[in-house]
């Protein structure tokens, strides 16, 4: 990718469309150097995957660009030997990690099995790897979901985990995801009561900012009848419980 050509863009535009930053200022133009279409015409013969990604809607070509210009910008040199390929590899493990983007958590939760229970089912220790949507960092940990059925039956177990990865594979805040994941047994499972709690370790507060490695976040979120004391202490005490 060593043909470059310019492009000319513009800067924020305002909300109105008008075309004019704030107190009528126009909007700044920002010239930016992208690589030559041909180069990644060229690229094609390498065997690279173009177009959007019909099962999770990435645009490989825009992922790889987008890569390329921001390698760049830091300073490096896209082209060197040992980063090259690094557009693709990103634009092709972008399909990985925000997978959860195009995935409809209903889909997950729709299928019952007909076991009438009014006891809670807990699953501990999902494993979960997010991003963080402030920083593009990755943030990772555990999830505990816990739920009550409701009349139309129990969800399997491995949905649980599947409901977690739907909602931590795309850019993510910790807080809303635990939210997200308890709203959709509510909704989409019919529980009676939900509990979900996770706890993570942010690459953002670790390897930059404040830089404090061995701090874990756990953020919870209740729902229905799990909010009743006894039984919330009770979801608890298996959450917390060794082994």
């Amino acid at each position: 990718m060593t043909q470059m050509s310019e492009q000319v863009s513009g800067g924020l535009d305002s909300a109105d469309g008008s075309g004019q930053g704030g107190a009528g200022v126009p909007r700044r133009m920002v010239t930016i150097r992208v690589p030559a279409p041909e180069s990644f015409e060229a690229a094609h013969e390498d065997g690279l995957e173009h177009g959007i990604d019909p099962r999770t809607g990435v645009d490989m070509d825009a992922a790889r660009q987008a890569a390329w210009l921001y390698l760049k910008a830091i300073g490096e040199d896209p082209d060197r030997p040992g980063i090259r390929q690094s557009p693709d590899r990103i634009a092709r493990a972008s399909r990985e990690i925000f997978a959860g983007l195009s995935q409809d958590p209903a889909t997950i939760l729709e299928k019952r099995f007909p076991v009438q229970s009014e006891e809670m089912v807990l699953v501990r220790d999902i494993d979960f790897f997010s991003v963080c949507e402030h920083h593009l960092l990755p943030f990772f940990g555990v999830a505990h979901v816990g739920y009550f059925p409701g009349k139309s039956g129990v969800v399997g177990l491995s949905k649980l985990a599947r409901l977690v990865e739907v909602y931590a594979r795309r850019p993510q805040v910790q807080e809303r995801m635990t939210q997200q994941i308890a709203d959709a047994l509510m909704k989409q499972a019919g529980a009676r009561g939900a509990i979900v709690v996770t706890q993570a370790e942010h690459l953002c507060m670790a390897m930059r900012g404040v830089k404090k490695e061995n701090a874990r976040t756990i953020t919870s979120s209740i729902r229905g009848i799990m909010r009743n004391p006894t039984t919330r202490a009770e979801a608890m005490r298996l959450i917390l419980a060794q082994g």
